[in-house]
C-alpha cells in the first residue's frame, strides 16, 4: 500500500524532531558538565569561569550541538528539508479547500493545493519561530559569552544561507503553502540579524518587534479568507511602506548595519527584491490567474453576512489590521519591545 505525502510529511517531521531534539539535549549535557553541574544559565557562566572550561573543546561541541538542535525549530538552512513537506502534508481530517483554482485543467496541480488544513500550518507557522527565537537569545547570549565570535559566524552563515536559498526556491514553487514555507525560511535569516546584534545595538528589540509583525502577517497570509486581506499582508510580508512589515525590516536591518554587519544587511536587502517579487505573482494570480483573465472567484466573490463570519474570518480581519496599523505608529510597539 502506497504512503501518502501527507504520512511521509509527519514519519519526517517526527524522525527529524526527534533527531534535532538528542542533538540538543546532547549540547545542554556538556554544557552542563563542563560548569561543573550548573543549571540555571547565570550559574552555568559561572560555572564553566570556576572550572576554567570556557574555552574548551567541549564548549564548542555544545555550541554546535545546541545550533544544530535549535535549527530545527528555527528552520534555517539547511535545516530546512522538514519545513516545505510538512507545512502542505501535515496531516489532518480533510476540509473544503480554501483553494482558488485557476482552471478546471490546472485542478490537480493549483497554486493553493495541498493535504494540511491552514489554521494548523499558519499556526505551525509562527509557534515554533516565535520560541526557537526566544530561547536562542536566551541560550547563546548567557552560556556562550566567551564564544560569541563562534557563534556569530555560525549564525551569519546560516542566515545568509536561508535568505538566499529560501528567496530563490520559493520563486520555483507551484505550491502556496509551500512557497510560504520557503518565505519563512528567508524570514528567519532576517530575524538571524537581530540574535546576531544582541542587546548592545537594539538588536532583540528589532527582532521582537519583527516577530511581532510577523505572527500577524503570517497568519493572514495563511487565513486567505478575505480577498483583500491577503494582498494586504502578502505586501506586509514583502516588506512595502507604509505596512508593518517595512518597518519591522527597516528597524532590524538599521540594527544590523550599526552593529557592522554590511555585508549580511545588504544580502537582506537584496533578497528583499526576489521576496516582493514571488509575492506579487500570488497576487496577480488571485486576481488573473495564468489566462490573464479576472478569476470566477474574483468576479463572483459576495461578502457574507455578518451573522456567518466565522473565527477564521475575524482572524484574519485582525491580522489584516495588525500588519497595517503599527507600520504607522511604530514608538509605542518599540517601547514595548
Amino acid at each position: 500500500m502506497e504512503v501518502s505525502f501527507s504520512q511521509n510529511a509527519t514519519m519526517k517531521y517526527l524522525l527529524m524532531g526527534g533527531a534535532s531534539s538528542s542533538i540538543l539535549v546532547h549540547g545542554f549535557s556538556w554544557l552542563y558538565g563542563s560548569s561543573g553541574g550548573e543549571i540555571e544559565l547565570q550559574e552555568i557562566v559561572n560555572g564553566l569561569i570556576n572550572t576554567q572550561m570556557y574555552n574548551s573543546p567541549g564548549i564548542s561541541v555544545a555550541l554546535i550541538s545546541i545550533t544544530v538542535g535549535l535549527g530545527f525549530k528555527l528552520s534555517p538552512a539547511p535545516f530546512h528539508q522538514w519545513t516545505p513537506d510538512v507545512y502542505e502534508g501535515v496531516w489532518s481530517v480533510r476540509q473544503i479547500p480554501t483553494s482558488i483554482s485557476i482552471s478546471e485543467k490546472e485542478a490537480r496541480n493549483p497554486l493553493f493545493d495541498s493535504d494540511s488544513p491552514t489554521p494548523v500550518v499558519a499556526f505551525l507557522s509562527v509557534s515554533s519561530k516565535v520560541a526557537a527565537s526566544a530561547s536562542a537569545t536566551r541560550i547563546l547570549d548567557i552560556p556562550f559569552y566567551f564564544s560569541s565570535n563562534e557563534w556569530h559566524l555560525l549564525l551569519e552563515i546560516l542566515a545568509i544561507l536561508s535568505m538566499i536559498l529560501g528567496n530563490l526556491l520559493a520563486i520555483t514553487q507551484t505550491s502556496m503553502k509551500r512557497m510560504l514555507a520557503y518565505s519563512s525560511i528567508g524570514q528567519i535569516g532576517y530575524v538571524i540579524i537581530g540574535i546576531i546584534v544582541g542587546d548592545s545595538n537594539d538588536g532583540y528589540a528589532s527582532m521582537i518587534t519583527y516577530m511581532l509583525f510577523y505572527i500577524s502577517m503570517n497568519l493572514g497570509t495563511f487565513a486567505c479568507i478575505v480577498l483583500f486581506g491577503l494582498p494586504l499582508c502578502l505586501l506586509s510580508l514583502g516588506g512595502l511602506p507604509p505596512l508593518a512589515g517595512f518597518f519591522g525590516k527597516l528597524y532590524l536591518f538599521w540594527c544590523g548595519w550599526q552593529a557592522g554587519l554590511y555585508f549580511l544587511v545588504s544580502i537582506g536587502l537584496l533578497m528583499s527584491v526576489l521576496f516582493i517579487y514571488y509575492h506579487l505573482k500570488i497576487i496577480k494570480l488571485l486576481t488573473t490567474g495564468r489566462n490573464q483573465e479576472i478569476t470566477p472567484y474574483v468576479r463572483n466573490y459576495r461578502r457574507s453576512p455578518l451573522r456567518s463570519n466565522n473565527s477564521i474570518e475575524l482572524s484574519m480581519t485582525v491580522c489584516v489590521i495588525a500588519s497595517t496599523i503599527p507600520g504607522i505608529s511604530m514608538n509605542p510597539i518599540l517601547a514595548i519591545a
